[in-house]
């Protein structure tokens, strides 16, 4: 499958060791299935989630998130991520160039940075050319550092990771998970905030995120509209209401009128 594929906007998590979910999660609207073999499935069912693993079940691109390189389970999940020919390998806690290294030699890499490590490395990851994509681990990331799961608290991270994947000229990255299901508005606002800082997806762990999370990184008529006035202003320097226009802002403007076709 073509890195290409792995451009999804809203990719849902599914545990793998309930492969009865697996086409339920495909119909969802969702543009990427990741099976998940870590924080989903309990120690105990690690081996049945990992027998159930299938990329048949849907057309779509199926990621496989193993467990971290160091654990009980990783050498026996890489080698079933082998037997199947799935989009990519999503690697959690990803930090050791390494540790990516030996999953690239398998399947593409959609790195989870999720540590203070990863963090600190996300940079020379994204430079490797051994990842395919770089996603930020929210949760994970503020238990390793002791701080609140709020954008404030979090804010530093995201930008590194945006930036990383700009430096290593990968797609744009994909932001963490909406952990309140109550009201699916909350993961519309959190993949509007999202966009805003430069990611260009976000992780669904249900399938009444995946909508929300769609038309979170869709612009608004009014940005729509906005585009379309600067990209009719010509060339060179114009002044536009009480705006400036000059390339850079018909660049975004351009960047921005190209998301309206995305799922």
């Amino acid at each position: 499958m073509a890195l290409s594929a792995l451009r999804f906007v809203a990719p849902l998590f599914v545990p793998a060791n309930r492969p009865e979910r697996f086409a339920k999660a495909a119909a969802s609207g969702a543009d990427a299935i990741i099976l998940d073999l870590e924080d989903a499935v309990a120690p105990v069912d690690k081996d049945a989630a990992r027998a159930a693993l299938s990329a048949g079940f849907t057309d779509l691109p199926v990621i496989v998130r193993i467990n971290a390189a160091g654990t009980a389970w990783h050498a026996a999940d890489l080698a079933a991520a082998a037997q199947s020919p799935f989009a990519a390998i999503m690697l959690p806690k990803a930090a050791s160039l390494d540790d990516i290294m030996r999953v690239a030699a398998i399947r593409p890499v959609v790195a989870l940075i999720e540590t203070a490590a990863g963090i600190a490395e996300a940079r020379t990851i994204a430079r490797s050319g051994h990842v395919a994509r770089l996603a930020f681990g929210s949760v994970d990331y503020a238990a390793d550092l002791g701080c609140d799961h709020v954008p404030e608290a979090l804010a530093a991270a995201r930008a590194e990771i945006v930036l990383a994947s700009r430096l290593g000229e990968l797609p744009a990255p994909l932001d963490g998970v909406t952990t309140d299901l109550s009201d699916p508005a909350i993961a519309e606002s959190d993949a509007r905030g999202a966009r805003a800082l430069g990611f260009g997806g976000k992780l669904a762990i249900h399938p009444r995120q995946i909508e929300p999370i769609k038309s979170g990184f869709q612009p608004r008529p009014s940005e729509i509209e906005w585009a379309r006035q600067v990209l009719d202003s010509g060339d060179g320097a114009v002044r536009i209401g009480q705006s400036m226009i000059d390339e850079p802002v018909r660049a975004r403007a351009r960047a921005l009128l190209a998301r309206v076709s995305q799922p």
